[in-house]
């Protein structure tokens, strides 16, 4: 009897030494943290309160253990937060040379961007809407995209052909009634191309770009570089057991999920 007690208490130790060697190397869970997401079609819907970035966030924060308090904002909002450290983190971001200064990044997908435009345009490519004066294209405001699709906005923004807006819907409208004749999209709005009027006016120009990573953004001012390395652990952890894999499968075809994943 004594054996096995001594035998009970020994197994107990090394329980509870692996439960505190296990909360260690997770993230530091004693405040809680902050999570923005943003309109942007298949990533998150307020009209359904879901999407694939929520979904990742969801996950997130059960395998964190941690309490993430989780709100929508504008991404323009968010970029200005993250960077000052009143947000900790946000979905789907990409990096440049500006935002590398004030933001970390854990990556779980890559994409392209594609310029959507109007048949009656008359564009084949880029330097097709570039070279006609009279076109016009909507971008979402403080939104990045690909090396061709950035330059190319920057172009028209200096010849002051670019329309901002806050979103999507604002866009494919202002699309519907031919004051922008495009706009740079990605497999995300997909959705809500094919579900709007502007579907039969509209075709994909390729932007013959890269597929860019998109990740976590997590602020450098709020988290250090040790928590910044857990969480980018536990994302590539999703990736390396197929959770990432089985999110994007809800939302697009087996081939493209995959494609979209595994980079």
């Amino acid at each position: 009897m004594a054996q096995l007690f001594r035998a009970l208490g020994i197994a107990l130790l090394m329980s509870f030494a692996l439960g505190v060697a296990q909360a260690a190397d997770g993230p530091d869970c004693s405040r809680p943290l902050t999570l923005a997401l943003h309109e942007h079609g298949l990533l998150y819907s307020s009209d359904t309160g879901g999407g694939i970035d929520k979904d990742v966030a969801d996950e997130l924060i059960k395998r964190s253990g941690c309490k993430v308090i989780v709100s929508v904002m504008a991404r323009a909002r968010i970029w200005q937060v993250i960077e000052s450290g009143a947000l900790d983190f946000s979905l789907s971001g990409i990096s440049n040379e500006q935002r590398e200064a004030f933001a970390g990044f854990a990556w779980y997908f890559s994409n392209k961007y594609y310029l959507l435009a109007r048949k009656d345009a008359g564009v084949r490519q880029l330097s097709d809407f570039e070279k006609n004066t009279r076109l016009q294209l909507g971008v979402i405001r403080s939104f990045r995209y690909s090396k061709n699709a950035n330059e190319f906005v920057d172009r028209l923004s200096a010849e002051n052909r670019v329309i901002y807006a806050s979103g999507l819907d604002p866009l494919y409208e202002l699309l519907a009634l031919n004051r922008i004749q495009g706009m740079i999209i990605e497999p995300f709005d997909y959705s809500q191309v094919a579900g709007s009027p502007v579907r039969d006016l509209t075709m994909i120009v390729d932007t013959r770009d890269d597929p860019v990573p998109h990740g976590l953004i997590m602020s450098k001012k709020s988290l250090s570089a040790t928590e910044q390395a857990k969480w980018r652990a536990l994302v590539d952890d999703m990736r390396r057991d197929g959770t990432m894999l089985h999110i994007f499968g809800k939302y697009f075809s087996a081939d493209l999920a995959a494609t979209m994943v595994n980079f």
